[in-house]
C-alpha cells in the first residue's frame, strides 16, 4: 500500500492512497493550522474503528444475525508530552437488531482483534486496547 499527503497551505494537506480517495489532513489554529481537516492522530483511531467495525460486522452478518444499525466508537488517551502517543484505547461495540446473541458478539470482537484487524495488532504492540459492547433489541 502507499498514501502520501500533499500540502496545500499552511498547516493543511490532502492525502491520498492506492485507493483513489482524499482526505483532507489540518491542524488546529493553536499550532498555526486552519483547523480545516483531520488530526492525524484522529485518522489513526478512525482506521481502527473502520477495520474493527467491518471485521466484526462482517463476522456478524456470516454468524446470520439480524443487524439494523451498528456503530463503533473508539475513546483515546494521550501522553501528556511529546510524541503525545495512544497510552489507552477503549473500543465500544453498539449493534441493534432482533435477538443478537452475546456470544456471536463478543466471538466477533474476539476474533478481529486476534486475527483480522491489522490496525489492531499494530495497535496492541504499543498500548492496551479494551473492549465493550452494548446489544440493543430493534
Amino acid at each position: 500500500m502507499n498514501a502520501a499527503v500533499t500540502w496545500k497551505e499552511g498547516m493543511s494537506f490532502t492525502g491520498t492512497a492506492d485507493s483513489g480517495f482524499e482526505v483532507a489532513l489540518g491542524a488546529s489554529e493553536a499550532v498555526g493550522g486552519a483547523d480545516d481537516g483531520f488530526r492525524p492522530m484522529e485518522l489513526i483511531a478512525i482506521g481502527l474503528a473502520g477495520c474493527t467495525g467491518m471485521d466484526v460486522l462482517s463476522i456478524l452478518r456470516k454468524k446470520r444475525e439480524d443487524i439494523t444499525r451498528f456503530k463503533v466508537d473508539v475513546k483515546t488517551e494521550r501522553a501528556e508530552q511529546h510524541p503525545r502517543v495512544f497510552t489507552r484505547i477503549h473500543v465500544h461495540y453498539t449493534i441493534e437488531g432482533k435477538s443478537i446473541k452475546s456470544t456471536s458478539v463478543e466471538r466477533a470482537i474476539e476474533l478481529s482483534e486476534t486475527r483480522y484487524c491489522p490496525a489492531q495488532a499494530m495497535l496492541l504492540k504499543a498500548t492496551p486496547i479494551t473492549h465493550t459492547y452494548d446489544i440493543l433489541e430493534a
